[in-house]
């Protein structure tokens, strides 16, 4: 994260005091961040709920909002890879996110499966996996711009393959 926490209180319009009363290492900012992020998605795109259909269509248009959100997207991507090392600050957070996120998709799938939308021999397990790979995949070619498809565009026809349903 580049910028000290004087240099990032001035630019949020606050005292070096006032961001440090309640973000006293830039870790703990950090952390702030990558929790609102994902509480803000939760809010706006849900993965979880009774409707697995409705579930897959939110993580595409999260992937679509993504697109608007070059910052957060590139921010996400340098700490989780940074946080793969168990001294990371944010280690448990993302071991905890993955977690939270395969089961809520892996959900989504038996969900959908179990209405006969899930096409014959997809494993729901594997393609939770499967999902949560591609999308991270897809935000650093995205983000190395190897790539002139949407995020959006790739998810949909993702679970085009796997569900008989319009996503």
């Amino acid at each position: 994260m580049a910028g000290s926490l004087r240099d990032i209180a001035q630019r949020a319009g606050m005292s070096h005091p006032g961001l440090l009363y309640h973000f006293p290492t830039k870790e703990a900012l950090l952390m702030a961040v990558l929790e609102r992020r994902d509480q803000v998605d939760g809010e706006v795109n849900p993965v979880r709920g009774e409707d697995g259909l409705v579930a897959l269509r939110n993580l595409v248009a999260s992937a679509y909002r993504n697109e608007a959100n070059r910052g957060v997207v590139e921010l996400f991507a340098v700490v989780s890879a940074e946080a793969t090392s168990a001294e990371h600050p944010a280690h448990e957070f993302f071991v905890a996110r993955y977690e939270r996120l395969v089961a809520s998709v892996t959900r989504a799938f038996e969900e959908v499966r179990a209405a006969g939308l899930l096409h014959e021999g997809i494993d729901p397990d594997v393609a939770g996996v499967q999902t949560v790979a591609l999308m991270d995949g897809l935000q650093i070619q995205w983000l190395l711009g190897s790539t002139a498809l949407s995020m959006g565009d790739a998810m949909r026809a993702h679970f085009a393959a796997l569900v008989d349903a319009e996503l």
